[in-house]
């Protein structure tokens, strides 16, 4: 069964950054697109930023200039690069792969705080 796994969430305050990472239990060379979605209470869940399969990716108005997203292949990894961050920013953070042969799987989640 492939998995997502995120990690690097947690407490920081506004103006600092965090790294988030999403490891995927099965090589990502065939990938259609690679993303990260949040959720904050009481909201739908949103799109943050995505890598489509020719490179082109795609930021949350919210979020440019702030955020980076890039992938490994090599290590089957995902990242999401925060910088700057506000305390709206505060959400589940959610890794998204859409595979071109088995479709898409989504991550449990995890969890960034930004304090003011």
């Amino acid at each position: 069964q492939v998995q997502l796994v995120e990690s690097g969430g947690g407490l920081v305050q506004a103006g600092g950054s965090l790294r988030l990472s999403c490891a995927a239990s099965r090589n990502i060379f065939n990938f259609g697109v690679m993303a990260w979605y949040r959720q904050a209470p009481g909201k739908q869940r949103e799109l943050v930023a995505s890598i489509r399969r020719a490179r082109s990716t795609n930021y949350a108005d919210s979020v440019k200039g702030r955020f980076t997203i890039s992938g490994d292949n090599a290590k089957s990894m995902v990242y999401l690069q925060m910088n700057s961050l506000k305390p709206e920013d505060t959400a589940v953070y959610y890794c998204y792969i859409q595979w071109l042969d088995i479709g898409d799987r989504w991550g449990q989640g995890t969890q960034v705080t930004v304090s003011s």
